[in-house]
């Protein structure tokens, strides 16, 4: 099988963010085993701000984005020393893949990045992919590595993605808080993926929570890869995940399929705001799967831009559809609940056109 797996920051480091050489030594010793037993494997890690942190000896991580930035790429070689330590006691070569987002937006960089990634695999290598994050803040921000994940699952055609955190997996409700909250082994394919509450809020060190990992596996899943949320200190956690057995919570494959670019605007990508359309229009995207049109649509909340990814809600609130407006917020409240043949020719005809919208129902 060709396997994905990502480790986050909380898992590799110390409460001072120092990495945890021992840590990565056992993930290593997991990607040694799976590559014995005939299996490729890309590795989705983490960590480079927080060891840059401890490598400049500050005594907690910074907010402002030019120190982030800065301290991303003091940590990412470091990071990358103790990889390729680890993963040499198996004679393995570890090989270092920075990306962006524009890498699985634009088509022809999203080829250039699978063939890259697939001759690394053909040549032998364990590809430890990164978020390029001294010049893409979206990562830091919003703990995209969980998404880079899934759309890297995505690229490469993986069987399982395997996404290793700090908790054992997705619970029915925050287990800090809630003393009955239990442990959800299972999510099937036509079950909403996103249902379950969780917090968006990572550890002092990392920035990811449990919800972008479930926006990573909703992701996996709508790619027809089989998803696993488990804790990264589980012993053989890796191995036994990509075998099937029952660790963590398990997210079947659907059968819904989507191109990496719209899996991009549905779920890694920056909500700017929100178009509200009535119950014709809802019909409409989710039963016939059209455009959004101006006359379907009945408010405009948010600042944005043109190309900017909004949030299509019906009269209830019910998050419908995300996609990239072709219009900014305050031209389409111009235009909002008037017919095409009634829209000025130089303005868009259409509010999302239907190949970069993503109905979520």
């Amino acid at each position: 099988m060709r396997v994905v797996a990502k480790i986050g920051t909380s898992s590799l480091t110390d409460g001072m963010g120092v990495i945890d050489a021992a840590v990565i030594d056992t993930l290593c010793d997991q990607l040694a085993a799976l590559r014995d037993a005939g299996h490729e494997v890309v590795l989705v890690t983490s960590g480079a701000v927080s060891a840059g942190v401890a490598a400049l000896g500050m005594s907690a991580r910074p907010n402002d984005m030019p120190t982030l930035q800065a301290l991303a790429a003091a940590g990412q070689s470091r990071l990358m020393e103790t990889y390729n330590r680890s993963l040499a006691r198996h004679e393995l070569v570890a090989a270092q893949v920075l990306l962006v987002p524009h890498d699985f937006v634009d088509r022809r960089q999203y080829l250039h990045a699978r063939q890259t990634l697939v001759r690394l695999l053909e040549l032998g290598c364990v590809p430890v992919v990164n978020e390029n994050d001294a010049v893409a803040s979206d990562e830091i921000r919003f703990g995209d590595n969980d998404r880079i994940a899934a759309l890297v699952s995505h690229n490469v055609n993986a069987d399982v993605l395997v996404l290793l955190t700090d908790t054992p997996g997705l619970y029915t409700a925050d287990p800090r808080t809630e003393p009955s909250a239990r442990l959800i082994d299972e999510v099937a394919a036509d079950d909403p993926l996103l249902a379950v509450s969780a917090t968006a809020a990572g550890s002092n060190r990392g920035s990811g929570g449990m919800a972008s990992k479930l926006a990573a596996a909703r992701m996996a899943s709508w790619s027809g890869v089989r998803a696993v949320i488990a804790a990264a200190g589980r012993p053989g956690v890796l191995v036994d995940a990509v075998n099937g057995l029952p660790v963590g919570t398990t997210f079947q494959p659907s059968d819904r399929r989507l191109p990496a670019r719209k899996l991009w605007i549905g779920f890694a990508s920056q909500v700017e705001g929100t178009v509200v359309i009535d119950d014709g229009a809802r019909r409409a995207l989710v039963e016939r799967g059209t455009s959004l049109l101006p006359a379907g649509v009945t408010g405009v909340e948010g600042d944005f831009h043109e190309g900017d990814v909004v949030e299509v809600r019906d009269p209830a609130g019910v998050a419908v559809a995300r996609g990239m407006v072709l219009s900014d917020a305050a031209a389409l409240r111009s235009m909002a609940g008037k017919r095409t043949g009634d829209l000025p020719s130089h303005v868009a005809h259409e509010v999302i056109h239907r190949d970069d919208l993503v109905v979520l129902l």
